[in-house]
């Protein structure tokens, strides 16, 4: 067993008695500055210890084969009608999916982005969709041609005025010419214009009324809209008010149809109308046009991670587009890659980088308008997309665990006169490297180093200008002692 006096032997730190010290006021401020040198230098350590570093470095794209890219956007067409506005996706692979809507939501805006109802549907899809009659026959004009002059005295006179928008240079409409000249044949039979009324089915040749058409907002041929008296004007803002038939087209269906919306309407309210009509005129005034043709477009396409586009464009499997009047202008409100992220994620994120995210969105809020006048039609906008993945990782290599992916880009965009109907096109190239950050932690031994370092350093030159100062106030002493003697 070592003794204790052997113990003692080996102590770095031997004391002097206190008896034989002596304080001294330049000895007691060094200390009070090395003190506060300490405290001071030790919170910028203990800072320096807690802030987060990172590094920078490019390397190829590490993503799986196989891997999806997800596109989140939210874009307002001011002037494209839900009715035909489609969502398409194609690639350099030679992927082409047109119209999505699983994962796509519509909603009908006005020119002002306002929304003006809910949820747009385009209704009940049947499995065999029947355009016009398969046999063909003789068949003379059963609706009323309308004009612009036309138009309201018809819509104020009967409950119900179906009108067949169509042009006569287009496909659909001269297969539907038919059916639906017979339909209007039957009912007015079934309903006579001069006794009964109720209902009327008209047509617009849009070649002929195209400032009736532009009123109406019709963007594709045939369209069939339904106008109802009494229901036309809208407590908000005085709009028309109209709903567009989806369903067959077949003389059989589109008589049924008809019949559907002529059941609920009592026969005295179309007498009474006559009534009015021989006692005054009626009021033959241009209303405001139905401003319902917006259409905002909202929600998620997954993308293969090669060049590809992402187009939004009027389509349709049984109508003809006239391209002057398509205006695909567009307000995007969110156009994003990659997948979203929760709040706190985006918060501890923006504290290791806080740079990060700055581009990951750069077309929102931005407008681009096309005018469409007479010498600005058939406007396509497309945009060019250069996309770059940025991983942000933590831990140490062995440890490393990937707590972000997050894809910025940058955005050239463009109007193109085009002569086809026009689209708003977005195209996106995913880069082959990526940005790669790192978070390069301080060691907490390395910290204690420095904290030692500090204290021992500052300890050891205050002692050292101590023995100085002390020194030199004795030797300033003696010097003054001699000089009186």
């Amino acid at each position: 067993m070592i003794s204790p006096s052997r113990l003692k032997s080996v102590d770095f730190y031997r004391k002097i008695p206190r008896d034989l010290t002596e304080a001294s006021l330049s000895g007691a401020g060094l200390s009070i500055i090395a003190a506060l040198s300490m405290i001071f230098l030790f919170g910028m350590e203990l800072n320096d210890y807690l802030t987060i570093r990172t590094s920078t470095s490019i390397v190829v794209d590490q993503s799986s084969d196989g891997e999806f890219l997800r596109i989140d956007f939210n874009i307002s067409f001011p002037a494209l009608s839900c009715e035909f506005a489609s969502v398409d996706v194609s690639d350099a692979l030679g992927t082409n999916r047109l119209n999505i809507t699983k994962t796509i939501r519509k909603f009908s805006i006005d020119r002002n982005l306002v929304s003006t109802g809910s949820e747009f549907h385009s209704g009940p899809l049947p499995k065999v969709n029947k355009h016009g009659d398969d046999i063909e026959e003789e068949y003379g004009d059963g609706s009323i041609p309308l004009t612009a002059n036309s138009f309201e005295s018809y819509s104020h006179q009967y409950s119900i005025l179906v009108v067949n928008f169509y042009a006569p240079w287009c496909y659909w409409s001269n297969r539907l010419k038919p059916s639906w000249e017979r339909a209007a044949k039957i009912m007015r039979e079934r309903y006579d214009p001069e006794m009964d009324g109720r209902i009327i089915l008209g047509k617009v040749d849009c070649t002929e009324e195209g400032e009736l058409c532009r009123r109406h907002h019709i963007q594709g041929y045939p369209s069939i809209r339904i106008f109802r008296k009494g229901s036309d004007i809208k407590e908000n803002h005085g709009h028309h008010d109209h709903e567009s038939y989806y369903g067959e087209r077949d003389t059989e269906s589109l008589v049924a149809a008809m019949e559907t919306l002529v059941s609920p309407v009592p026969k005295e309210s179309h007498n009474l109308a006559l009534e009015d009509k021989s006692n005054k005129t009626i009021d033959s005034a241009k209303r405001p046009a139905p401003l319902t043709s917006g259409c905002r477009i909202e929600g998620f396409v997954r993308v293969k991670k090669v060049p590809g586009n992402l187009i939004i464009s009027a389509r349709s499997g049984e109508h003809s587009f006239d391209p002057s009047q398509i205006n695909v202008s567009h307000v995007v409100s969110q156009f994003s890659f990659g997948k979203k992220l929760s709040p706190r994620l985006l918060s501890e994120v923006k504290r290791l980088t806080p740079y990060l995210g700055g581009s990951h969105d750069r077309l929102r809020g931005q407008s681009y308008i096309a005018n469409h006048g007479d010498t600005n039609a058939n406007v396509t906008i497309e945009h060019y997309i250069q996309v770059v993945k940025t991983e942000v990782r933590t831990g140490r290599s062995s440890r490393e665990h990937t707590l972000l992916e997050e894809y910025e880009y940058t955005a050239h965009s463009s109007l193109v006169h085009s002569l086809h109907v026009p689209v708003a096109k977005f195209h996106f190239v995913p880069s082959p490297m990526q940005v790669l950050i790192s978070k390069d932690p301080k060691s907490f031994s390395h910290f204690i180093t420095n904290v030692c370092a500090i204290i021992g350093g500052i300890f050891t030159v205050a002692g050292i200008l101590d023995s100085i100062l002390h020194n030199t106030i004795r030797l300033m002493k003696k010097v003054e002692l001699g000089k009186n003697f």
